[in-house]
């Protein structure tokens, strides 16, 4: 059994210290903000309600179900993001594998193209130009393939490819008889499921929080997502339409505008912080599969 010198206890208590305090820092906006979505709005604005709910209100989350625009921008939110995080996966999955062969004829001067792209695009008005001419403006298909693939996704993929699953293995299966196709689909995936999950947190998360394409490419405000939806509510001031204008006065609006604003926040953030228990059991799943066995 080691025993801990006074430095190393030192350490710990210092560690935890700091852990602990940025652990209260991040943590209490989101607690304040799911707090006062359920709270009196007229607590919030006077500054009674400091952590917890203070007089239990749901007329908030009441208005925004009714409300057509966030229930469409919501459904259109999950389409975009489920169908583009299955389409950004198997393009980055497809081109990390080759690149990470060294029997790739050319993967070298591929992969120098590629990073290339990441430094020097054509602009934001060529851009426009080109999905104008391919016919995809107010279309599903403007939030998906301008961004279907991360080149930064594709090289830590070929990074974990190349230093995670030894060449031999590869080796072993080819001679075996199995395929590129195979040896991708009964080896390499398996093994890979760590990086896998990296992968489609972060394409899920930048698909769920994109808003600047369907800024700029839609039109229709039912192709909208929750994202486009939302600037409109907290930075345009639409949450006018939620509050019924026959209400006794400006004041009891204003306060119903308020509640409004935290429950949209809560109602958008709450499916990408329910994403992350559920890959963290295939972080720990795909570490074992890929660990070598005493």
């Amino acid at each position: 059994m080691q025993i801990e010198s006074r430095g190393d206890r030192i350490f710990n208590i210092i560690n935890y210290t700091v852990l602990i305090l940025v652990t209260i820092i991040v943590m209490y906006p989101l607690v304040f903000v799911l707090s006062a979505s359920f709270s009196d709005p007229q607590t919030v604005l006077r500054g009674e309600m400091l952590l917890w709910p203070k007089g239990v209100n749901l007329n908030s989350y009441v208005k925004i179900f009714q409300n057509k625009d966030i229930i469409s921008g919501f459904t259109n939110t999950l389409v975009y993001t489920s169908l583009g995080t299955f389409i950004n996966l198997a393009m980055t999955i497809l081109a990390a594998y080759p690149l990470s062969r060294k029997d790739f004829v050319g993967r070298n001067a591929i992969m120098a193209l590629l990073v290339f792209t990441m430094f020097f695009s054509g602009g934001l008005i060529p851009t426009y130009l080109l999905i104008k001419n391919l016919g995809m403006l107010n279309t599903l298909w403007v939030m998906i393939i301008p961004n279907a693939v991360s080149i930064w996704n594709i090289i830590i993929m070929r990074t974990f490819f190349q230093q995670s699953i030894p060449g031999e293995l590869q080796e072993a299966a080819t001679i075996d008889g199995c395929s590129n196709i195979k040896i991708l689909t009964r080896i390499i995936l398996p093994l890979s499921m760590p990086i896998i999950a990296v992968t489609i947190l972060f394409y899920a998360v930048g698909h769920w929080n994109a808003f600047f394409n369907a800024l700029l490419y839609l039109s229709d405000k039912d192709k909208f997502p929750l994202q486009l939806i939302l600037r409109e509510i907290l930075i345009q001031g639409q949450t006018n339409d939620m509050v019924k204008m026959s209400t006794e006065s400006a004041i009891k609006q204003q306060r119903e505008v308020e509640g409004i604003k935290y429950a949209v926040l809560v109602v958008a953030n709450i499916p990408v912080l329910a994403l992350y228990p559920f890959l963290q059991r295939y972080f720990v799943k795909g570490v074992m599969i890929g660990a070598i066995k005493g």
